[in-house]
């Protein structure tokens, strides 16, 4: 199949083709007349990829999953190198999920505080001669 075919069938541009057959992701086969062709197992390499990339992976991380299914294996991550990523990708994830969740933390704290705060000064209100309540805009409330 040509270039655009595949484009169309991957659900990509062949402008992104063309920058894997730079990255030496994608085979670089020509036809008599100099076009591009491509085959299935072309399509099989482009699905692993985006497939890949949907879920985070950076393009130069596909190339064990794309190697493994040139070698002839029946799925991409069914060798060592592609297990490797994988393992890598759990645990940047993992750190990732840590440092979100520390954030989630610190956030939930400056509610709680700021909660606080805002009971401690609408109690103050209710006692006479405490503060005048202030609209969150800037204004006063009458």
């Amino acid at each position: 199949m040509r270039i655009g075919e595949l484009a169309a069938r991957a659900g990509t541009t062949t402008r992104t083709l063309r920058y894997y057959e730079a990255r030496g992701l994608l085979p670089a086969r020509r036809d008599g007349n100099g076009h591009r062709t491509y085959d299935e197992s072309d399509l099989r390499l482009l699905r692993q990829i985006r497939t890949l990339q949907d879920f985070g992976f950076d393009l130069e991380e596909t190339r064990p999953f794309v190697e493994c299914l040139r070698a002839g294996h029946p799925e991409g991550d069914s060798c060592p190198a592609a297990l490797v990523v994988y393992r890598r990708k759990l645990a940047e994830l993992d750190a990732l999920i840590g440092q979100l969740t520390a954030v989630r933390e610190t956030v939930a704290g400056q509610l709680a505080r700021a909660e606080r705060a805002r009971d401690d000064l609408a109690a103050d209100a209710l006692v006479p001669g405490g503060p005048e309540p202030a609209c969150e805009l800037g204004g006063l409330t009458r």
